[in-house]
């Protein structure tokens, strides 16, 4: 005797041929010598060792399965009573139908864009992961689809999914954010063959993806090409003092030259300027003597300057006390008055004048000291 469950099916075999399927209950007769039942649950795959076309015959069982066969180049999403359940590739497979409704969705993978009617929850799903890839861009990038090499569009911020198929998929992200080129010691020669170094900095903003993609290759080295050129271009017209006098002029200039090379980048240029300007050492230490050598020729300058004018402020005042008696006289008093403050007392004599007589005082006590 062998019994069938509720949720379970019977195949009856008889020295490996198969006979025909056992519904739940018990059975007596069918138990002869030479006889196997391989039992199976419904509510799982049906798979077993033996093609399905050995069962072909058996109408009762066929109503009782449902046979999927995925070609090739194509995946199978099971669903289970309206639930996603899993999804395989190309082969033939069976389910029961007796306890549980078992659905099916063809898709083709020759075609890696996912049909927009399929629910973004299956496609998510763990159990798609060996079948589905994943390309994230984000806010500020834009996306490059390409299929087997070839550009197909752009792809907006967000989550894209492709499937797995043989059709190989690239997605390139491009940042749609300013972005900087920073030249560091670059060496150039000015126009006098001094050999300086420039440290130089420049803003930029990718506005056209597609043109970078397929007509510019390795653009961020091609950027930093441009702007090497254009400031040897420039630096090269000009002596140091010249450059060091010009540096609002090199930003202005570099900015105007790499403006006209934008449509060809497929970038914007929105800054340009020099961060520093380096010279050789040895330079340096002859600068720096030849900025002492203008400061000390400024003093020596301003010096003579004051000297000058003291002489010329003595010679006039000298001219007037000689063309005015009463302002010899004044002069006379504050002479007198100056010296009574240094010293106690002061006998004069009656001949010559005030002035004669104390500048005699003043010459035999600097003979005396």
């Amino acid at each position: 005797m062998i019994h069938i469950k509720k949720h379970e099916r019977g195949l009856l075999f008889r020295r490996g041929d198969y006979v025909r399927c056992l519904l739940p209950g018990s059975h007596y007769a069918d138990w002869i010598p030479g006889s196997e039942v391989t039992i199976l649950d419904t509510q799982k795959l049906f798979k077993l060792n033996r093609g399905l076309s050995m069962f072909a015959a058996d109408n009762a069982l066929m109503n009782e399965m449902q046979i999927i066969d995925v070609p090739d180049g194509s995946l199978a999403l099971h669903f289970v009573n309206g639930h996603f359940t899993e999804a395989f590739a190309a082969g033939q497979f069976a389910y029961w139908n007796a306890t549980v409704e078992h659905k099916f969705k063809i898709v083709n993978q020759n075609s890696p864009e996912i049909p927009g009617d399929l629910d973004a929850t299956v496609i998510a799903n763990a159990g798609m992961k060996n079948h589905v890839q994943r390309f994230q861009i984000d806010a500020h990038q834009v996306g490059l689809l390409f299929f087997d090499g070839v550009f197909i569009r752009q792809l907006k911020p967000g989550a894209h999914y492709f499937w797995q198929g043989p059709v190989q998929v690239q997605v390139t992200p491009l940042d749609l954010r300013q972005l900087q080129i920073d030249m560091t010691g670059q060496e150039i020669l000015t126009l006098d063959r001094v050999s300086i170094r420039i440290n130089f900095v420049c803003h930029y903003r990718i506005i056209n993806p597609e043109r970078i993609a397929l007509q510019v290759k390795e653009y961020e080295q091609q950027l930093y090409v441009a702007l090497q050129l254009i400031l040897r271009e420039y630096v090269g017209t000009l002596t140091l003092d010249e450059l060091l006098q010009k540096k609002e002029e090199i930003n202005q200039f570099v900015l105007s030259k790499l403006k006209e090379r934008s449509p060809d980048l497929g970038v914007e240029f929105n800054f340009a300027g020099v961060k520093d300007i380096i010279l050789p050492g040895d330079f340096k230490e002859i600068m720096n003597l030849v900025l002492i050598a203008e400061r000390k020729a400024q003093a020596n300058l301003l010096t003579r300057r004051e000297e000058i004018a003291s002489t010329r402020s003595l010679l006039n005042t000298a001219r007037l006390m000689d063309e005015n008696p009463t302002l010899y006289r004044l002069k006379e008093l504050e002479y007198v008055e100056r010296i009574a403050e240094k010293v106690s007392s002061i006998s004069l004599s009656s001949s010559g004048t005030l002035l004669d007589q104390l500048s005699a005082v003043v010459s035999s006590k600097k003979k005396d000291v």
